[in-house]
């Protein structure tokens, strides 16, 4: 399957609406308009020949591609080594911090030529709606426009019509557009993709893309100058922080969980799921490693939407609050398989929406709740309606925290008494104890530390196995779950408790492979899903943190430097690590950056204790 670049062959750009995967020979095989959740027009990562693609590079071979962002920003550059010359194709898209969610997209392609001579090939094969919508082109001298009839997108061609050195010459290949572009040293032409667009296509002059270049860098440097951090591990903290402000969809605060949807935990396997959605622990998680970097803005935004989710209560939900919701906060996630796909490299299914959206997981109530309790602590105040919320929420909780869930995991193998579920439980309670204690705010204080108290008592009774001499996945098993290793973080557990200490030993034998960490044992595990999957990456990060929390800094120091080595080129990850050191699973997610992050600080931290 060579027509597929491997998962870690990518960067990515967007405009806090959505976003496009860039590989490293210059073609765009992914790019979902006008938000992330909404149909693909490029999709040639999940169906090579169905799924559309927008490429530029070298006409002729041999070259050799290198990728690297502007430093501190999301605008990508992919250089192009060849013996007749050097030129790159700088990819952006104008950020929208601001504004409705309706309006213009531009993805810009700005192609140059740096030493001696290039001639690029441009070809532009849009497939809407998954490839499902068919779609007319009408080609004009100025560029092209795409028209699939709900959705239409037009391309104007960059040109300098003083520049009398080789100009591009475009053709129509049935609903395609391709173009020959012949550059000499500093010459710079290019394309605009536009949605919304009124009219023809324009001719847009070089300076005109130099000057949404410049704003557009200006932007993610003066974002990134709010962040704190000055620690040893700034330039993969800083990428981490761009990329979870890239998942973030500026009109509602919500953060994405990854760009991508259908991507293989497993090369041919089934896990393939579509993260293109707002998991209300996700973006607690995201949050809280941003507010960790001094970064307020976003937990105010999710604040606000994690707010308008709880006064809208979706019907036949089962809770205050839905897993994940579409970036827009409709709860709609029906899901689908497009059977006309391939998927990447033959994975199928290709899942589109996400049916694990209607289970029960109670954790998403501790995390939200710490999420809310940590913006606090930053001065991100908690008006009277928020507090109200999370009085009914807790009203809802002390009821129903001892009910069998489906677990952080998305198993679909049935609900259990899984142990993370209570601690985040656990936790629910003991911030919203400490933020009446902290705000003077009125509630039932006595009846939420009954039932902390409650929670803690039952985990020690019945998610300590004493055979294991570990805490264990779900009430009465003997199996691990790395998603325990949060419990001394989240103040749970003393991380040098002795009853802890056995525990993490017990992962490391049991759940890590050189450094990196399973979610699981899928043998024993009740996934519910066929096959294998690799290593999860959150966990390793979240195994660096409980050794370093632990006092083992030195160990936690080598896995962490060793999980470095692991990021692609641009130090972006993927969900999970295959056994050969692949990049595996939707891509980047945030999950990942986030417990990068969150690692990162800690080390520091103790560091300088």
């Amino acid at each position: 399957m060579d027509q597929y670049a491997p998962i870690a062959d990518h960067g990515l750009i967007g405009d806090l609406r959505t976003a496009a995967l860039v590989t490293t020979d210059g073609t765009i095989d992914w790019f979902c308009y006008p938000r992330f959740d909404s149909p693909s027009v490029f999709g040639a990562l999940l169906d090579h020949r169905r799924g559309g693609h927008f490429g530029i590079h070298p006409a002729r071979r041999p070259y050799r591609s290198t990728q690297l962002y502007f430093p501190d920003t999301a605008v990508l550059i992919t250089r192009f080594l060849a013996p007749e010359g050097t030129g790159e194709v700088i990819d952006f898209m104008p950020p929208r911090p601001r504004g409705p969610a309706t309006g213009n997209h531009r993805l810009v392609r700005m192609v140059r030529c740096v030493r001696g001579r290039v001639e690029f090939e441009v070809e532009v094969a849009p497939r809407f709606d998954y490839g499902r919508q068919p779609h007319s082109t009408v080609l004009t001298e100025h560029g092209a426009v795409f028209d699939a009839g709900t959705r239409a997108l037009t391309l104007h061609v960059v040109r300098d019509r003083d520049d009398v050195r080789p100009a591009e010459v475009w053709i129509s290949q049935d609903t395609d557009v391709g173009a020959t572009l012949t550059l000499t040293a500093g010459q710079v032409r290019g394309v605009v993709l536009e949605s919304g667009a009124e009219g023809l296509p324009r001719e847009i002059r070089p300076e005109e893309i130099r000057l949404l270049l410049d704003h557009t860098v200006e932007f993610w440097q003066s974002w990134l100058a709010g962040s704190t951090y000055r620690g040893r591990w700034r330039e993969a903290v800083n990428r981490s922080a761009v990329t979870l402000k890239l998942l973030t969809y500026a009109p509602t605060g919500a953060i994405v969980a990854a760009p991508t949807a259908g991507l293989p935990e497993q090369l041919g396997g089934e896990r393939n799921w579509d993260y293109r959605y707002t998991w209300i622990r996700d973006a607690s998680f995201s949050v809280n490693s941003l507010l960790g970097l001094g970064l307020r803005t976003e937990a105010e935004d999710f604040a606000h939407w994690l707010g308008d989710r709880y006064r809208q209560r979706p019907e036949h939900s089962d809770g205050p609050l839905q897993l994940m919701y579409r970036v827009d906060g409709s709860a709609d996630l029906r899901e689908e398989t497009l059977e006309h796909w391939e998927g990447y490299r033959g994975s199928r299914p290709v899942r589109i929406g996400n049916d694990a959206a209607g289970q029960l997981q109670l954790d998403i109530y501790g995390e939200a709740l710490d999420s809310l309790y940590q913006a606090h602590q930053h001065g991100v105040a908690l008006g009277h309606g928020g507090w109200q919320a999370v009085v009914d929420l807790l009203d809802w909780l002390t009821v129903n925290w001892n009910r069998p869930d489906e677990g952080i995991w998305e198993t679909r193998g049935g609900r259990a008494d899984f142990t993370y579920g209570r601690l985040m439980s656990w936790v629910a309670f003991d911030r919203a104890i400490r933020l009446a204690e902290q705000t003077g705010r009125p509630g039932p204080v006595q009846r939420w530390r009954n039932e902390r108290d409650h929670v803690y008592t039952q985990i020690f009774a019945h998610g300590w196995d004493p055979v294991r001499s570990a805490f264990v996945q779900t009430y009465g098993s003997t199996v691990l779950d790395s998603s325990l290793l949060r419990m001394p973080k989240v103040g749970f557990v003393d991380p040098r408790d002795p009853l802890w200490l056995s525990t993490l030993s017990a992962i490391g034998t049991d759940l890590v492979t050189d450094s990196l960490v399973y979610r699981y044992d899928p043998a024993v595990s009740p996934d519910g899903l066929t096959g294998a999957e690799g290593t999860f990456s959150l966990c390793t990060f979240g195994y660096v943190e409980a050794l370093a929390r632990a006092g083992a800094l030195r160990q936690a120091r080598l896995v962490f430097d060793k999980m470095l080595t692991y990021a692609n080129h641009l130090g972006l990850y993927a969900e999970e690590i295959g056994l050969t050191g692949e990049q595996l699973g939707n891509f980047p997610q945030a999950f990942t950056h986030l417990a990068l992050i969150d690692a990162a600080l800690t080390l520091d931290r103790a560091d300088h204790r």
